[in-house]
């Protein structure tokens, strides 16, 4: 069998939800008459119409056939370049089949949805709701997610804060809210907050949701301690204002008899100083100061003995020889910068290793930790000066994991300058940190980094410029399996 065939154009671009046509010629260069079948093969086969099914042609002549491709606007219209091929089957010889092949282009498209789950909380000090973000576009979407509420009410923990999406796919953010303020007593508040997905370029995308706080204590059971109060009050004074007058019996009948059973009160020259109460130690004596006979007496030691003063003196010098001296941090290394340097900016730093304990404190840029000693950190202790704050949160290890990443599990701790910040913990069986968010200045500050991770090297320097939408710099890996070694910091 002879055929020719051509494929005009050989390349096509189409939209999804709409179509293209793509003309197939072929000449029939053998010498005798031949019916062809058509029948278009490949991912593109359920989009793609050819009309004719059939075409008969007698020797030396050309006809053709038109192939419509129609790709749904799905995520399984794939963007970018996708083969396709049409089968061409001779009706008189079905052995010797031809397959010529084109290219269609199907250009990108985004959609994205975003759903709260639930979209109305309650609690009392916190609430995590689920926000499930879709992208039915047929192109990966990458997205970040912020909140807000007017009055500035909430707080928000969302993890993760930026998410990559595949075309048909879903991802899960975890949103932990707490109120800035706890309502003691009363009943429950509704606060309406907001999650915006934001893409790069686009408008972003804002689910609403309400956030119901109870308060702690119900309303009645406020009433009863207010009554309990005023009754014990009420109470309290009654007592004072009647009070009973007690009188001894037997002191009136020894006076009506004329006799006491009282010791004689001692004259002021022969009375001896009164020993001082167990609980207040006795005032040292004055030098040359001589203490009456009858004191020596009453303590059980013989006047002029010191025996007693040099244990006691001993006694004092051995507990100050003792007692170690503070330890030094983070905060107390900053302050002394600081006094140094009282215009500049400053962050020092130290790590809490497992084994190991807390290394020594680091400041603006000095390493702190043991590169490639295989112990992970488990704590990290910050301070920092000209900054208005530090603020900083653990990314540790999380056993249940199903994606192969950590987890956030304790509250950011925000403290003002000079002050310790603290993330993670120095527990024995504490988990280890694959990181740490970190910020100064509120989140408008400058803050740079870098960090050894375990079995890997040194990360590049990254940093934290204001009017970032994130607010933070993350410091280490998100990965399930391995961990933070050592860190550098500065600002």
């Amino acid at each position: 069998m002879s055929l020719w065939t051509s494929l005009e154009p050989a390349s096509a671009t189409v939209d999804p939800g709409g179509s293209t046509t793509v003309r197939l010629r072929l000449r029939n260069t053998g010498d005798v008459v031949d019916e062809y079948r058509f029948e278009a093969v490949g991912s593109l086969a359920p989009w793609t119409a050819v009309e004719p099914e059939s075409l008969r042609l007698y020797p030396g002549t050309t006809g053709s056939v038109e192939l419509t491709f129609a790709p749904p606007r799905t995520p399984d219209a794939t963007a970018g370049p996708n083969p396709y091929a049409v089968r061409i089957t001779p009706t008189a010889h079905p052995e010797a089949t031809t397959v010529p092949e084109g290219n269609l282009t199907i250009t990108p498209f985004t959609e994205v949805r975003a759903e709260l789950v639930p979209s109305t909380v309650k609690g009392r000090f916190r609430s995590r709701p689920r926000l499930a973000v879709d992208n039915l576009g047929n192109t990966k979407v990458t997205a970040s997610v912020s909140g807000s509420d007017n009055g500035d009410q909430l707080s928000y923990n969302i993890h993760p804060s930026n998410v990559q999406i595949e075309p048909g796919r879903a991802a899960f953010v975890e949103t932990t809210l707490k109120p800035r303020q706890i309502i003691w007593f009363g009943s429950a508040e509704q606060r309406p907050y907001t999650l915006a997905v934001q893409r790069s370029g686009v408008t972003p995308l804002n689910v609403e949701g309400t956030y119901v706080q109870r308060g702690f204590l119900p309303r009645w059971l406020a009433v009863c301690l207010s009554v309990s109060m005023a009754l014990a009050i009420t109470c309290v004074m009654l007592w004072i204002g009647y009070k009973p007058q007690v009188r001894s019996a037997a002191t009136e009948q020894l006076q009506e008899a004329g006799v006491s059973n009282l010791p004689p009160i001692p004259s002021p020259a022969s009375e001896a100083p009164k020993a001082p109460s167990a609980d207040i130690p006795a005032p040292p004596a004055a030098a040359g100061t001589q203490q009456p006979d009858g004191a020596g007496a009453e303590a059980g030691a013989p006047a002029g003995d010191g025996e007693g003063a040099d244990a006691d003196a001993g006694g004092a010098g051995s507990e100050e020889k003792e007692t170690e001296a503070p330890e030094r941090t983070a905060a107390t290394a900053v302050r002394q910068l600081a006094a140094k340097d009282p215009t500049g900016r400053h962050i020092c730093y130290r790590v809490f290793t497992a084994g190991q304990g807390w290394s020594g404190v680091a400041c603006d840029g000095e390493t702190a930790g043991t590169e490639g000693g295989g112990k992970p950190i488990t704590a990290v202790n910050t301070a920092s000066s000209g900054t208005k704050g530090t603020s900083s949160g653990a990314f540790i290890h999380n056993p249940a994991s199903t994606d192969g990443t950590g987890q956030y599990r304790d509250p950011w701790q925000n403290v003002t300058d000079g002050l310790d910040a603290y993330a993670g913990s120095t527990e024995e069986d504490a988990p280890h940190m694959l990181g740490f968010a970190v910020s100064v200045d509120g989140g408008g500050g400058n803050i740079c980094h870098t960090s050894y991770v375990h079995n890997d090297t040194w990360t590049g320097l990254a940093c934290d410029k204001p009017g970032d939408q994130l607010n933070f710099t993350y410091v280490g890996t998100h990965d399930n399996n391995l961990w933070i070694e050592a860190i550098t910091l500065t600002v």
